[in-house]
C-alpha cells in the first residue's frame, strides 16, 4: 500500500466511524466497522473488541472471525489476557511473541496459538480516567506492530469510544452503562439469529452474520431488530 493510497484508506475509515455520530446510530454496526477497518488498515490478521458491562465484566461485542471471537471469549471468561490488562490499566499491552511472552496468560496463550496467532496488540478504549473496553489486534507473525500502525489503531479506538459515548451518555455514567447494556442485550439477539440462519441455510456463522447485517443495512434497520424478526420466524434469511 503506497503512502497516498494508505492515507486515503485511513481517511475513509475515519469517515465511516464518525458517520456514527450523526443520523441513525447502531452501536454494534459501528463496532463491527471498527474491527473490520482495523484489519484492513493495519498489520493484523484478525481483530476483536470487548466492552465492559455495568458490573465491569468484559463482553465480546465484535470480532472479524470465529477464531478471534473464540480467543476473546476465552480470555473474558478466564479474566486473564492482554485485552483484560489493557482495559484495567488503560494502557496498550503488546505480546510480540505469544509463545515466548504469553505464559502469564496460559489459557489465552494456548487458545491464540491454536488459532495461528503469533502476536497481539491490545488497545484501550479510553474515557479518562477509565477505560470502557479494549480492542485486540491479532497477527499471524511475531513482532511488534509498527509505531504508525499502533497510533492509527489507538485513534480508531478513540473515535469509536467517542461515538459510543456521544451527547448525553458522555456526561452521565448511568446513561453510559445503559447504552452499553443495550448493546450487550442486542448482541445476544444477534448471536441467536446467526445460529438460526446458519442452521436454516446451512452456512457458517460468519456468512450468517453477513446476511443479517446486509439485510439490516439494506432496509435501514438496526441489526437487533432484524435479528428479532429472524428468531420469531418473520424474516427468513
Amino acid at each position: 500500500m503506497d503512502i497516498l493510497s494508505r492515507a486515503s484508506r485511513v481517511s475513509e475509515a475515519f469517515v465511516k466511524l464518525t458517520d456514527a455520530l450523526v443520523g441513525q446510530f447502531d452501536v454494534l454496526d459501528m463496532l463491527h466497522t471498527l474491527v473490520e477497518e482495523s484489519v484492513e488498515l493495519l498489520d493484523a490478521a484478525a481483530a476483536g473488541l470487548l466492552l465492559a458491562d455495568p458490573s465491569g465484566n468484559l463482553q465480546v461485542l465484535a470480532s472479524t472471525s470465529d477464531a478471534s471471537h473464540f480467543v476473546e471469549v476465552l480470555q473474558s471468561q478466564a479474566g486473564l489476557g492482554p485485552c483484560i490488562d489493557s482495559y484495567k490499566t488503560g494502557k496498550v499491552v503488546t505480546l510480540a511473541d505469544i509463545a515466548a511472552e504469553g505464559d502469564r496468560y496460559p489459557d489465552f496463550q494456548a487458545a491464540a496459538l491454536s488459532q495461528g496467532f503469533q502476536s497481539v496488540h491490545a488497545i484501550p478504549m479510553r474515557v479518562h480516567p477509565r477505560a470502557i473496553g479494549a480492542l485486540n489486534l491479532f497477527r499471524n507473525d511475531k513482532g511488534e506492530m509498527s509505531a504508525d500502525d499502533a497510533a492509527i489503531g489507538q485513534a480508531l479506538a478513540d473515535v469509536a469510544t467517542i461515538s459510543i459515548l456521544q451527547e448525553r451518555t458522555f456526561r452521565e455514567n448511568a446513561m453510559v452503562n445503559e447504552q452499553l447494556q443495550r448493546a450487550l442485550n442486542s448482541r445476544v439477539l444477534i448471536e441467536q439469529a446467526k445460529g438460526v440462519i446458519a442452521q436454516r441455510s446451512n452456512v457458517d456463522m460468519d456468512e450468517a452474520f453477513r446476511r443479517l447485517r446486509t439485510y439490516a443495512r439494506n432496509h435501514s434497520e438496526a441489526m437487533h431488530d432484524s435479528a428479532r424478526s429472524v428468531i420469531s420466524g418473520a424474516l427468513p434469511l
